[in-house]
């Protein structure tokens, strides 16, 4: 198998980084301030809130496909959608990444306090109590 140069990018790590130019052989390699690895977006600052950014994101895109494609609004329908396929992403997020900052921890929890709302026969109890889901700070494992 031949070696694909072309793929190849320095990731310059470090506030005090003098970034050198590296070669790989004629070919000078390209820098880049972030990269993509194993659904994994690593910057060059190894903060995660960008990660928690786009993990918010997906898990809100799926919430809408759920809203739009599923006509009942039953806890029990609710409650397996979102089993299925948002609390891996959010778990995920929380158990590899840890959030660090309180803003990305809200930005997860909102996502959890979207698909609460979707139930329209627990509208008028507290966040927490909806659907008997736990804070995000508080999870260890399936949201029931």
């Amino acid at each position: 198998m031949k070696f694909n140069k072309g793929k190849c990018r320095v990731l310059h790590l470090g506030r005090k980084n003098t970034r050198h130019q590296y070669r790989l052989g004629v070919d000078q390699l390209e820098s880049s301030s972030e990269e993509n690895d194993l659904e994994a977006l690593v910057g060059s600052k190894l903060s995660m809130s960008h990660q928690c950014a786009l993990v918010a994101k997906k898990s809100n895109g799926i919430l809408g496909c759920i809203g739009k494609s599923v006509a009942s609004r039953l806890k029990e329908v609710i409650l397996t959608l979102y089993s299925a396929l948002v609390w891996p992403q959010l778990e995920y997020c929380i158990q590899f990444w840890a959030p660090q900052f309180k803003r990305d921890r809200e930005l997860l929890e909102k996502v959890q306090c979207r698909a609460t709302k979707m139930i329209e026969e627990l509208g008028y109890l507290p966040y927490e109590e909806r659907m008997g889901l736990f804070s995000l700070e508080k999870a260890e494992g399936r949201p029931y």
